[in-house]
This record gives C-alpha cells, sequence and structure tokens, in this order.
C-alpha cells in the first residue's frame, strides 16, 4: 500500500543519482559516497518534481522521475552543472521516511484511517468505472447484433425484388 505523504511524514531520505537528459551526464550522486539526500517535504527546499512526485512514494520503492524544465531548474538553469532549459533526469529510492517533530501517536492513527479510507474510496471508484465500462461494452455488442440483423434481413428482402417486370 502507497502512503500519500502528507502531514505526518515528512522528513524524506533518499539515495539518488541525478543527470542531464541532454548530454547524458550525471551530475550528482549518493550512491558514490554512500551518502543519504535528506529534505522535508513542503518547504519548498528542492526542485518542484520532487514536491510532486515524491508525495505517493513508500519506502523502499525505487522511482525515475523525468524533469521538465519548469519543473526543475527552468530557463535558469544552476550552473555551473545544469544549464539552462534542461530537462533532468533522477532515479530514486526513498529510504525513510520520518514523522514530523511533535507528531502524536494520535495523529499518525488519524492520518492511517484517513488513507485507508481513501484506499477504499479509490477501489470503489475502479470498480464502478469498470462496471460501466463493461455495461458500455454489452450495450455496443447487442446493438452490433440488432444492426448485424437489421442486414441480414435487408439482404434478404432485396432478392428478387423488382426482377419479374
Amino acid at each position: 500500500m502507497r502512503f500519500v505523504l502528507r502531514r505526518i511524514f515528512l522528513l524524506l531520505m533518499f539515495n539518488m543519482r541525478a543527470c542531464l537528459l541532454k548530454p547524458v551526464e550525471v551530475f550528482d550522486t549518493t550512491r558514490e559516497d554512500n551518502t543519504v539526500f535528506s529534505f522535508e517535504l513542503g518547504k519548498g527546499s528542492v526542485i518542484q518534481a520532487w514536491e510532486i512526485a515524491v508525495k505517493t512514494m513508500k519506502v523502499g520503492e525505487v522511482a525515475k522521475i523525468t524533469c521538465k524544465p519548469e519543473y526543475a531548474y527552468g530557463s535558469a538553469g544552476s550552473p555551473p552543472d545544469i544549464p539552462p532549459d534542461a530537462t533532468l533526469i533522477f532515479e530514486v529510492e526513498l529510504v525513510a521516511c520520518r514523522p514530523r517533530k511533535g507528531s502524536s501517536v494520535t495523529d499518525v492513527s488519524e492520518e492511517r484511517a484517513r488513507l485507508e479510507e481513501l484506499k477504499k474510496q479509490r477501489e470503489h471508484a475502479a470498480a464502478a468505472k469498470e462496471e460501466e465500462k463493461k455495461r458500455r461494452e454489452e450495450a455496443k455488442a447487442a446493438a452490433a447484433a440488432r444492426m448485424q440483423a437489421k442486414l441480414e434481413s435487408k439482404k434478404g428482402q432485396g432478392k428478387g425484388k423488382g426482377k419479374g417486370k
């Protein structure tokens, strides 16, 4: 199950490798020196792509994040490593997720309950969508069968019509 990182789990720690799309060139990594990259979600201390992408990650998950310039460093770039208008690729692994200081057990329990309810709502919506898709497919098949029958009956009526005159 994925936990949406919102109010409770704010301090995130990652192993990561970052490179430019063109030319493919690594400009940062934590793997070589065996460190982690950490930040607090929602503080604006990382590029927008990270703020958006990591919210749904779970501990242990590995993701590849491709960042368009408008979600990274934009037209300014980040000299000297990142040129203007650069598309960036990050390979990240969420290695740890810590509760915000001051969070209580009650806060964590409430957040888990909220996430479980959200999961149930999404599953229910997905099931309803699937059922609606099935109904539409059945209706299309029935309409196609009626059309086919109508064409067959017209073919049968057309034989010999107007041939004796």
